[in-house]
């Protein structure tokens, strides 16, 4: 071919580098230029859409994480509230059944005194009533024997004795 005094492979290169300006003036003539600007710009749009919409997530995402953060705190916090409530009932509770197992005590401890006082008295009282009874007994049967053998002379005496302190 034509050779205008080159080797060939600079021919060559002379030659791509021609169908290299054609093709591009043909692109431009045709705007392909801004098909591609158009397509790199919608890409861009895309990707600033993408990068707002990761950024509104990460920051959603950390306001959850804040929330439930706080929320686990509240809940520790209850937590501990009830265990301490819990904790003072039950020094409550034992302080109250305590105070209420002493007062039983003492209530069947008095029951207890006063049931024994009182079988203490009516066995004095029952001593005494028998006691009474036997010395009437034992009065009446001296009085019998005194009487059957001195009745006579016991009750002149006694005549007199009351004679004496009427006058």
């Amino acid at each position: 071919m034509w050779s205008f005094g080159f080797d060939a492979t600079t021919g060559a290169t002379i030659w791509a580098t021609i169908a290299l300006v054609i093709f591009i003036g043909i692109a431009i003539y045709f705007g392909i230029h801004k098909t591609i600007a158009g397509m790199l710009d919608d890409r861009i749009k895309k990707i600033e859409t993408d990068l707002a919409e990761a950024e509104a997530l990460r920051a959603e995402a950390k306001a959850l994480l804040d929330d439930y953060a706080r929320r686990r705190e509240e809940a520790e916090k209850e937590a501990e509230g009830i265990v301490t409530a819990a904790r003072e009932e039950a020094f409550r509770l034992t302080a109250e059944a305590k105070a209420s197992l002493e007062a039983m005590v003492a209530r069947r401890e008095k029951s207890v005194t006063d049931k024994i006082a009182q079988a203490e008295a009516q066995a004095v009282a029952e001593v005494r009533a028998r006691s009474a009874d036997l010395a009437v007994e034992a009065a009446r049967v001296l009085l019998e024997k005194q009487v059957a053998t001195k009745g006579d002379a016991l009750i002149d005496q006694a005549i007199k004795d009351v004679a004496a302190q009427l006058n």
